[in-house]
C-alpha cells in the first residue's frame, strides 16, 4: 500500500460504506479528511477516532490531499471533484480504495443484489469465533462490533462488494461468495444482461488458487455457470447444489437447518435469525467457513449466537400489543421475501408497513414490480421518496405508486407527505395486535425511533 505520510480525502464520509473504508485507514495510521452534506453517527465516530471532518463541501477541503475517494452518490459536479481534477489528484471510487486495502489482507469479498450485508456479518462471526481477528469493513453497523469497520490483527479482511456502479471489477478477493443476480441499480446497467456480465466478470476474475461461492438457486447465477473459468462451489437448496440445506424449521425468530456436503449430513444449524433468505446466507458463511478448514461446531457455535446487523428485520421496540420492527429492503425482492418471512413468524398478527421508495431512478425502473410486492401486509403507508441526491423524475411520486399498488389489488394502501401525519396514524395502531414495520433504505427508521421517544413514556 501507498506511504502512510499520505492524505486521503473523502467525499461523502457521512457514508455507511464511506465510513467504513475510513476508519480502517484511521486505524491504519493514515491522515484522513472528509466532507459531508450532514453530520452523523459516523462522522461524530471518525472525529473521535482522529479524522478530520468538515460539514458542507467546499474547495478548500482538499487543502494538501493526496488522492480523493468518491462513492457513486457523489455528482460529477461536486466542486470538491473539481478542484482535485484541476490540480491532479487523483479521484477513485470507493472500491479501489477497497481493493488496495484488500491487498494487504487475505480477502474476503461478499457481491450479490441481495443479502450481501448479513452473509458479511455472518462470514465476520464465523471467523471471529474461530479466532481468526478478522478485518471488518460491512454496509451495516454489525452489533457484535457495535460498527460498520474493524481492523482486526488477523489475515483476513471480509468486505461487501458493491455492484452498484461496477466499481466491484476494480476488486480481487481471494474468496468470492456471491449470494444473487437480480434486476437491480438499473440507473446504471442497461440490462439484467449487463449485470450478469459484470458478475461474470467478478468471478472470473478470481485468482487461480482462490475460490467462488455461488447460490444455485438463483436462475440468473445459473445463467452464467457455463462461462465460469475460475474454481467455484454451489450452495442453496437445489439437489445439485455443492453445499445444501435440508430439513428446514422455523421457530419464532429463529431458523434450523441440517447442512449436507457431497451427499453426507454434517449437522444441524440453529440460527439465530428468521427466514429462508437467512438460511441461505448463512449456508453460504457455512461453506466458506468448511472451505477454510474451520470445524463445523466452531460454525454451528457462531451463528446459533449470531447478533446480526442493524436495520435488518431489526425490533425496535414493544409495547402492549404492537411490535415496532425496522429493515432496510428497498427493492421488490427484498420487500416480498420480508414481508412473507414476517407472516411466517407472527401469522396472527396484522401487519402495517411504512413504505419509504428509495431513488427516483429505482422506483421508475422497477415501477411495475412495486405495485406487486405489497400483498403479504394489511395496511401500507408510502412516504416521498428518498431522493439520496437525485432529482425528481415527473410522474414518479409516493401518490403514484400508491395509485398502482392499488390497481393491482391492494385494498389498504395510503400515501402521507410528513412524519407529523404518520406518528398520529402509530399512535392508533399502538392500540391493536399488531406489526408496524418501517421500510426503505433512507431515513425511514426514524418515524419509529421518533414514536419511540413521544410515546413510549405516556
Amino acid at each position: 500500500m501507498f506511504d502512510k505520510s499520505y492524505h486521503i480525502h473523502f467525499i461523502g464520509i457521512g457514508g455507511i460504506g464511506m465510513s467504513s473504508i475510513a476508519e480502517i485507514l484511521i486505524s491504519l495510521g493514515y491522515a484522513v479528511t472528509g466532507s459531508d452534506l450532514k453530520s452523523n453517527e459516523h462522522t461524530e465516530r471518525l472525529k473521535k477516532l482522529g479524522g478530520e471532518i468538515y460539514i458542507g463541501h467546499s474547495r478548500e477541503n482538499i487543502q494538501d490531499a493526496n488522492v480523493v475517494v468518491i462513492s457513486s452518490a457523489v455528482p460529477s459536479s461536486n466542486i470538491e471533484i473539481e478542484e482535485a481534477l484541476q490540480r491532479g489528484i487523483p479521484v477513485i471510487p470507493r472500491a479501489e480504495m477497497l481493493a488496495e486495502l484488500m491487498r494487504l489482507k487475505y480477502g474476503v469479498a461478499i457481491a450479490g443484489a441481495h443479502g450481501k450485508t448479513t452473509t458479511t456479518s455472518l462470514v465476520s462471526e464465523i471467523l471471529i469465533e474461530n479466532k481468526a481477528d478478522p478485518t471488518i469493513i460491512i454496509g451495516g453497523k454489525l452489533k457484535k462490533i457495535r460498527t460498520n469497520a474493524r481492523l482486526g490483527s488477523g489475515s483476513f479482511l471480509v468486505a461487501e462488494a458493491d455492484e452498484s456502479d461496477g466499481s466491484f471489477l476494480k476488486m480481487t478477493p481471494s474468496i468470492a461468495i456471491v449470494t444473487n443476480i437480480d434486476k437491480e441499480h438499473l440507473d446504471f446497467y442497461n440490462s439484467i444482461e449487463e449485470i450478469k456480465k459484470n458478475f461474470l466478470e467478478f468471478i472470473n476474475k478470481i485468482p487461480f488458487y482462490g475460490l467462488s461461492i455461488i447460490c444455485l438457486d438463483n436462475e440468473y447465477i445459473q445463467d452464467i455457470i457455463p462461462d465460469i473459468k475460475k474454481r467455484y462451489v454451489t450452495y442453496g437448496i437445489q439437489k445439485q447444489a455443492d453445499y445444501r440445506a435440508e430439513d428446514i424449521f422455523f421457530e419464532g425468530l429463529k431458523s434450523r437447518f441440517k447442512v449436507e456436503y457431497n451427499n453426507k449430513i454434517l449437522g444441524e444449524v440453529t440460527l439465530n435469525l428468521p427466514g429462508i433468505h437467512n438460511v441461505s446466507n448463512a449456508l453460504a458463511a457455512t461453506a466458506l467457513g468448511l472451505e477454510l478448514g474451520i470445524s463445523f461446531k466452531t460454525i454451528q457455535n457462531a451463528l446459533e449466537k449470531i447478533s446480526g446487523v442493524q436495520r435488518r428485520m431489526e425490533i425496535k421496540g414493544r409495547f402492549k400489543d404492537m411490535i415496532l420492527m425496522d429493515d432496510y429492503g428497498h427493492h421488490p425482492t427484498e420487500i416480498q421475501t420480508t414481508l412473507k418471512t414476517l407472516r411466517q413468524i407472527f401469522p396472527e398478527k396484522k401487519v402495517s408497513v411504512i413504505f419509504q421508495p428509495h431513488r427516483y431512478s429505482r422506483t421508475k425502473a422497477l415501477f411495475d414490480e412495486f405495485s406487486r410486492s405489497f400483498y403479504e401486509c394489511d395496511e401500507l403507508i408510502i412516504m416521498p421518496v428518498y431522493p439520496a441526491g437525485e432529482n425528481k423524475i415527473e410522474g414518479i411520486s409516493n401518490k403514484t405508486l400508491s395509485v398502482e399498488i392499488k390497481k393491482h389489488g391492494h385494498k389498504n394502501v395510503k400515501p402521507y407527505d410528513n412524519i407529523e401525519e404518520v406518528i398520529d396514524k402509530l399512535e392508533y395502531l399502538r392500540e391493536k395486535d399488531s406489526i408496524l414495520l418501517t421500510l426503505g433504505a433512507g431515513n425511514i427508521y426514524r418515524i419509529g425511533e421518533q414514536f419511540l421517544r413521544e410515546k413510549m413514556n405516556d
